[in-house]
């Protein structure tokens, strides 16, 4: 049975996950808002695709 090295982190494929502090200056946006801007591009979209 191979030996094992003790105290290394297994990489998972070479993917990492970063938690960084949030920033109270950084500029956020609600999920709400990001999804009815998408429902008001796509009727704009919609809309065009029509008149065009």
């Amino acid at each position: 049975m191979a030996k094992k090295s003790g105290g290394r982190l297994v990489s998972s494929a070479g993917l990492v996950t970063y938690y960084d502090s949030e920033d109270k200056r950084s500029f956020h946006i609600s999920p709400i808002s990001v999804l009815v801007a998408g429902a008001i591009i796509g009727v704009i979209t919609i809309a065009l695709n029509f008149i065009y």
